[in-house]
């Protein structure tokens, strides 16, 4: 394919991608208001546990609105992963044979539960984060959570351990496609311990130690998996080399 096909490719790809999101996020504001009352769930928690008030507060008059369009947001993305991770996958099947386009299709079938794996992950992280953090306000007193930046960082944390748990398949994804050795993933595994201790320190506060490791620890797992699946895949890929040149020098010969 040339640069234009290319193109052209990658914007029926994303039109897709993006149709799918549209039609969900609509889906999604339909679940908004029992998705919100989910999430609430570790201020209720929070304020039991610590015998005290912890609220979240809504500044404004248009704060719920803006609140529940955002968890629209998320919830349409989350819920048309599917398609869209299937439509990314797609754009580079042309660049694989037709035994790796097999591999590409169980990639993709992988994806989804990586991906809702890791939401999971973070829901499950999130509420220990809120008791610990909100359990440094001094005795006595009350915390008035901002609506939108509560949620706002719940929501993304959600989005992005999904995301962060479906990498793995896109470092095999290029292996695969010839773009980069298994031995060069293998090599980079002091960079890819350094990023992933910095993902988690970004996507969980800093003082929450436990958090942090809780995270790391399947996301440090699935690199780890990555590699042993790119390096299996260079020695087949050389061992199928060697035998395509010991047929064509027999048949030179």
């Amino acid at each position: 394919m040339g640069l234009g096909e290319h193109f052209s490719e990658l914007r029926r790809r994303l039109t897709r991608a993006a149709l799918a999101v549209v039609v969900a996020v609509v889906a999604g504001w339909f679940v908004a208001e029992p998705t919100l009352d989910a999430l609430r769930g570790p201020v209720t928690t929070a304020a039991q546990s610590q015998d005290r008030s912890v609220v979240i507060n809504f500044p404004s008059i248009s704060a719920a609105f803006d609140l529940r369009i955002e968890i629209a947001v998320i919830v349409g993305i989350v819920l048309s992963s599917p398609v869209w991770l299937y439509q990314v996958f797609a754009f580079f099947m042309p660049a694989l044979d037709r035994r790796e386009k097999r591999f590409t299709y169980g990639f993709v079938l992988s994806a989804l539960p990586l991906f809702l794996a890791g939401c999971v992950a973070g829901v499950w992280v999130m509420p220990h984060i809120v008791v610990l953090m909100t359990g440094f306000a001094p005795a006595s007193t009350s915390s008035y959570l901002d609506a939108g930046a509560y949620f706002d960082f719940v929501l993304k944390l959600t989005l992005v351990t999904g995301v962060a748990f479906v990498l793995p398949l896109f470092i095999v994804l290029l292996n695969f496609a010839g773009v980069v050795s298994g031995h060069a993933i293998a090599h980079a595994w002091r960079w890819a311990l350094i990023g992933i201790c910095l993902f988690t320190a970004i996507a969980t506060p800093a003082a929450d130690v436990l958090s942090m490791l809780l995270l790391a620890a399947p996301m440090l797992a699935l690199y780890g998996a990555a590699c042993g699946v790119t390096l299996l895949n260079d020695r087949r890929r050389d061992r199928r080399l060697e035998a395509t040149m010991s047929e064509s020098i027999s048949v030179g010969s």
